[in-house]
């Protein structure tokens, strides 16, 4: 195959695509015998003259004919791409691996070490997709929070209610990205998220992927354990010997892959007294803020298109006392969404469907934070996590806390909307954010909107929604690991968002891979 880059076409002239590649190769048409889309990006530097940016992949007449009189970079022999991975250990594994999640970093873990006859155990202290849909849609209508099940807890993560985005900024060479994406599409995800620029697959579409993914690895041998809670570790000669599940059943194991998300706070402090070496890190707090997702578009666009997806943005910014100002989890067309998973805490995250089609955008505006805003024991982030969740419940007795832009502002209660209405999933009621999170974070904040509406005309409007409060942007610690990703306790693998080496689906799911590559590379499988 032949790989050709730079292929430029206007957004309404995608039925020309082949007839570009051939004006650029200077072949007929009909030399093309087939096609593979591995790129497109939309240019909107221009707003008069938008375009989409392919690289293609061409099965064509005379390949070698044609890459030997080649004078163009953008035409090279299409490389391979595939992912590898193999067993190669010499140890003997005496019980099964046992991994603690089944967000992407655990299931994606649980994938490879099934497909390579590890045949493991995958505990999730949450229900398995349906009926965690259930219980989150009763917390949503009727406020009844199971905070074993919920947005944070539960078969696939997080990031099942949130956006399913699966952009990333890992730079990885042995195509585990490409790999996860392909995956994905084997378990029903829409195959553009192959090539599209910042592809998503949507909280409605992730639902049947993720029941796809579990049958397949519970085909080539892995066991799924819903409603099972990792509660305590047994540790001999330094090693990893038992679990303890749900305060009552032991299992042995010589391997545990702790993919625990970032809002375990209770195995976070289970952890702590077992003596794994854990510190707090950096992380990042703020609010959400929601505008009318045609303002987005005719900022991003010049206009509203019909043929285009909603538009998105990613906006930062240094404050004056030195806080980075970012935008975070930008969802087009998406709702701000109650997120809370412990009694009397409130915490909030944006999500969208696959269609992206509701009227708003929204997105979170936070600042950065470190151990020298909260201290520096292990658990110190956590407690001002929930510190802040408290105060957000407590604003408006467990509903939203929602503002209106200027009196965010001007730190005075909203009494009613006025252009850009209210997309939430989840109560909410008006309150004054600057009563949960501190004036420095406040100050933070309203300097990046101000400085952000430089970027796109809008975003300062005096009715823009702001909602809180934003605080599990990532995880508040890091168990630390050494070169073979192990922690100070043998046979424990730290992995994942929770553990303080990824943020997001993608970055989660490869560094579940990395984790079963080393255990392939140290171990035989079970059935050795």
């Amino acid at each position: 195959m032949i790989r050709l880059r730079q292929i430029k076409l206007k957004i309404d002239e995608e039925d020309k695509l082949l007839e570009k590649c051939a004006t650029k190769l200077r072949v007929n048409i009909e030399d093309i015998k087939d096609y593979k889309i591995n790129k497109r990006s939309l240019d909107a530097r221009k707003k008069d003259n938008l375009c989409y940016v392919y690289e293609i992949d061409l099965v064509i007449n005379n390949e070698d004919k044609l890459l030997k009189y080649n004078k163009s970079r953008d035409i090279f022999k299409t490389p391979n791409e595939k992912y590898y991975i193999k067993v190669s250990g010499t140890k003997k594994l005496n019980n099964r691996p046992v991994i603690v999640g089944s967000g992407p970093c655990g299931l994606f873990c649980a994938y490879f070490l099934a497909k390579l006859g590890y045949t493991p155990i995958i505990l999730e202290r949450g229900d398995d997709i349906d009926n965690r849909v259930k219980k989150v849609e009763e917390f949503l209508n009727k406020g009844n929070l199971d905070t074993e099940s919920n947005i944070q807890f539960g078969e696939g993560g997080a990031g099942t209610f949130s956006d399913g985005k699966l952009n990333t900024l890992v730079k990885d060479k042995l195509y585990r990205q490409k790999k996860v994406f392909e995956i994905f599409v084997e378990c029903g995800a829409p195959k553009e998220i192959l090539y599209v620029n910042n592809p998503h697959i949507g909280t409605d579409i992730l639902v049947n992927v993720l029941k796809n993914m579990r049958e397949k690895i519970k085909k080539m041998g892995g066991e799924f354990r819903f409603r099972s809670l990792l509660t305590n570790i047994i540790i001999e000669n330094n090693k990893i010997n038992k679990i303890e599940i749900n305060n009552k059943e032991l299992l042995k194991t010589d391997i545990l892959i702790l993919a625990i998300g970032h809002s375990a706070r209770d195995t976070f402090e289970m952890l702590v007294k077992n003596k794994l070496n854990i510190i707090p890190k950096p992380f990042a707090v703020g609010i959400r803020i929601a505008h009318p997702q045609s303002m987005i578009n005719i900022n991003q666009y010049g206009k509203e298109y019909k043929n285009l997806d909603n538009a998105s943005y990613k906006l930062t910014y240094k404050a004056s006392n030195n806080r980075g100002v970012y935008t975070f989890c930008m969802c087009p067309g998406g709702y701000i969404i109650n997120s809370s998973s412990q009694n009397y805490h409130l915490v909030i995250n944006g999500m969208s469907n696959y269609k992206r089609d509701s009227i708003n955008a929204n997105s979170a505006v936070i600042a950065t934070i470190t151990p020298n805003d909260f201290g520096k024991n292990p658990l110190d982030g956590v407690k001002f996590q929930e510190k802040l969740e408290s105060l957000a419940y407590r604003e408006c007795q467990g509903k939203i806390p929602v503002q209106l832009y200027k009196d965010f502002k001007d730190n005075k209660l909203s009494t009613k909307f006025i252009d850009v209405k209210p997309v939430f999933k989840g109560q909410y009621d008006f309150g004054n954010i600057n009563n949960i999170l501190p004036s420095d974070i406040v100050k933070s904040i309203i300097e990046g909107i101000e400085y952000f509406n430089t970027k796109i005309k809008g975003f300062n409007r005096c009715d823009a929604i702001v909602a809180g409060v934003e605080a599990r942007t990532s995880s508040p610690i890091r168990i630390l690991r050494d070169e073979n990703y192990e922690s100070n306790i043998n046979g424990i693998y730290p992995a994942g968002e929770g553990a303080g080496y990824a943020g997001g689906i993608t970055s989660s799911a490869i560094d579940g891979i990395k984790i079963a590559e080393q255990i392939a590379k140290n171990y035989i499988n079970i059935d050795n």
